[in-house]
């Protein structure tokens, strides 16, 4: 049964379960961060949580229509 948190944009998710949303690794989230790229996140004490919005808005961000100039290289 889903919770009412479960479809709260603002739930904080683990670096694990962020990279299971997003499909990569959490490998990639940490190089994401030390590069001060992917999608931002919160502090809370020494661990790194990724609000659901916020990644959302990440995918959205970074969605590429086809056939639209775009930055990505050819």
């Amino acid at each position: 049964m889903m919770t009412i948190a479960a479809l709260d944009g603002d739930e904080l998710l683990t670096e694990v379960q962020a990279a299971e949303l997003l499909r990569v690794s959490v490998r990639t989230l940490q190089h994401w961060r030390s590069c001060g790229a992917g999608p931002v996140f919160v502090v809370v004490g020494r661990a790194r949580r990724y609000r659901r919005r916020d990644l959302i808005t990440f995918c959205n961000a970074n969605t590429v229509h086809p056939g639209a100039k775009s930055a990505v290289a050819r």
